[in-house]
């Protein structure tokens, strides 16, 4: 599993401004983080990290965080936020999430964890630490390691 880059700044939620300054908690500001990450801060990628990051961890498809953008008046194209979170993703800074047959969601929270869907609401939540247990799953080819199993259980309203 890759490294949680971003842990340090659930601390911050709600609180852009503050990610860019130098604080005496030792958060560092987003452009240093994208680039620690392997990538280059660009004006886009440093926006959309803080939209995405200020309010801790959450659950977006690209286009709920283009309308953040565009409602936080970040000038940056649909196609640009997908590139931004797939390049994220790669960088380890996100955790993908790909509901079958719904849209794909970002994580924001790269840990091990599990999730509820809920369905009608196409609304995604973590499942909080409890007893999800994996057993008996197969061998993977040779040459393979198992990255990560996801566990995705679907909830809905109960019929009377």
């Amino acid at each position: 599993m890759k490294p949680r880059h971003f842990r340090h700044l659930r601390k911050t939620a709600g609180m852009t401004e503050a990610m860019d300054a130098h604080r005496q908690d030792g958060l560092k500001p987003v452009e240093t983080i994208v680039r620690e990450a392997g990538l280059r801060p660009t004006r886009q990628r440093v926006a959309l990290a803080r939209l995405l990051f200020a309010k801790g961890d959450r659950h977006l498809s690209a286009e709920e965080l283009h309308e953040e953008a565009v409602e936080a008046g970040v000038a940056v194209s649909l196609a640009t936020v997908y590139n931004t979170l797939h390049q994220f993703t790669d960088a380890g800074m996100l955790r993908i999430l790909a509901m079958e047959g719904q849209r794909t969601y970002f994580d924001t929270n790269t840990s091990d964890h599990h999730h509820f869907f809920i369905e009608g609401e196409n609304r995604v939540m973590d499942i909080l630490d409890g007893p999800v247990t994996v057993t008996n799953l197969p061998a993977p080819p040779d040459g393979m390691e198992i990255a990560n199993v996801d566990i995705v259980v679907r909830l809905r309203p109960k019929r009377a």
